[in-house]
């Protein structure tokens, strides 16, 4: 039998004693305190001590910059956090191909800047871009305005490199080194919270960043006068890169338009954008306005709920209605950031119990009709919500792939869908 002090030995051993610690009151997740922290050097030093963990029946953390760790549901067990912040370099930027392979622990914001050199852009928009490192950002499947255009980050991605819990780097896609038949691993790893490998680097195809930008504001009364107009912008030759509702407690709904192109092109899209609009005027505006989301989870306190939504764009007016009605009946102040893809950003500020009772009562009344409710921030007092809801027929087949891929459950044990 493995004692604690001969796997504790065994793990520093292979990331080295100034690369191994005992983790502190910082290193909680969710309440839940692990034992260790390591942070391995290179891909194949991750993936030993993921297998040393898995040997002796730890449970595994990924951690990136640590900017969504309390997405998801509580942890059922932690013992060992594995840090990808070594792993941070841009493997191959082949900009004439359009594509660039960089590791996990490479920071958003760092990427972006090394391909703004060769006038190119990986066309996504995080949330806190200078701390989320690349890995995070896919095992949340985080994304904002910008999907609108260049779709979601499983359109973007064309390669992964996962470290599985057995030790095995595999690989698919893009920039094949092994492969694993039967899974596409770029689609199964994008969203899947760290469960099923570590993602060590990934490779996305990129797009040229634009010459120049601009930002069309517009109000109106009501949330079905903004659905009305939001579905003609969308059903319109408009050529606009994104596309957001921002309306809240007491307030008028305010749409925001942003457009990417020559300064001439962005003249004449504003110019029709008028024509659509009609008699509704523009109102002041800029570049800061597509941080809307990030601000709902700067603003939230330890007593506020933060969710995210996701319905048909045709259900847009629908849902704000029945999120007012609910939230009202319980003295709940409430603010959205909604994309016209019908994908949401709900903050929700009141007492534990009211919190509750919406989050709850507005799931179901969404998921009656197809649509879903996924709690990402909650305060103490409701860490047993369950953060994804109804996971509909989906969950036999994804418990069958955590099966094939992590058989001990090693990897953040019950944070996903259905305690997976």
């Amino acid at each position: 039998m493995i004692t604690t002090t001969s796997i504790e030995d065994k793990l520093r051993s292979i990331a080295g004693a100034e690369h191994f610690r005992a983790a502190t009151g910082e290193d909680a997740l969710c309440g839940v305190l692990p034992q260790f922290v390591a942070e391995p050097r290179d891909e194949q030093q991750l993936a030993a001590l993921l297998a040393c963990a898995n040997e002796a029946g730890l449970a595994v953390i990924p951690r990136g910059g640590g900017t969504k760790l309390s997405w998801g549901n509580r942890p059922a067990r932690a013992d060992l956090i594995l840090s990808t912040g070594a792993l941070n370099r841009i493997r191959e930027h082949a900009w004439a191909d359009l594509t660039v392979t960089v590791e996990a622990g490479c920071t958003f914001q760092s990427l972006q800047e090394s391909l703004a050199q060769h006038g190119q852009r990986l066309a996504l928009d995080p949330l806190w871009p200078e701390r989320a490192t690349i890995g995070g950002v896919l095992s949340t499947n985080d994304s904002g305005a910008l999907r609108l255009r260049f779709g979601s980050l499983r359109d973007l991605i064309i390669g992964v490199t996962l470290a599985l819990p057995d030790g095995t780097i595999a690989s698919s896609g893009g920039k094949v080194v092994k492969n694993v038949a039967g899974y596409d691993l770029p689609k199964l790893a994008t969203g899947a919270l760290g469960t099923l490998g570590v993602i060590t680097r990934a490779v996305f195809r990129l797009h040229p960043k634009p010459r120049t930008s601009r930002t069309v504001s517009f109000a109106t009364a009501s949330i079905e006068e903004m659905q009305k107009l939001v579905l003609a912008i969308q059903d319109s030759q408009l050529a606009h890169t994104g596309l957001q509702i921002r309306c809240g407690s007491g307030a008028a709904p305010v749409a925001d338009v942003l457009f990417e192109a020559t300064d001439a092109g962005l003249n004449a899209q504003e110019t029709r954008l008028q024509g659509i609009l009609e008699s509704v005027s523009s109102l002041p505006s800029s570049a800061q306005t597509w941080n809307a989301r990030q601000c709902l989870f700067s603003a939230a306190g330890d007593n506020n709920l933060i969710a995210k939504f996701s319905v048909l764009p045709a259900h847009l007016a629908l849902t704000i209605q029945l999120l007012h009605g609910l939230a009202e009946s319980q003295n709940v102040h409430w603010q959205t950031v909604v994309q016209a893809i019908g994908i949401g950003t709900l903050l929700l500020e009141g007492e534990a119990n009211s919190l509750r009772a919406v989050a709850l009562h507005l799931r179901t009344e969404l998921e009656q009709y197809g649509a879903s409710f996924v709690v990402l921030n909650r305060p103490r007092e409701l860490q047993a919500l369950d953060a994804w809801g109804n996971p509909g027929d989906a969950l036999a087949l994804m418990r069958a792939v955590k099966s094939q891929l992590d058989p001990k459950s090693t990897l953040n044990p019950g944070r996903f869908v259905g305690a997976i």
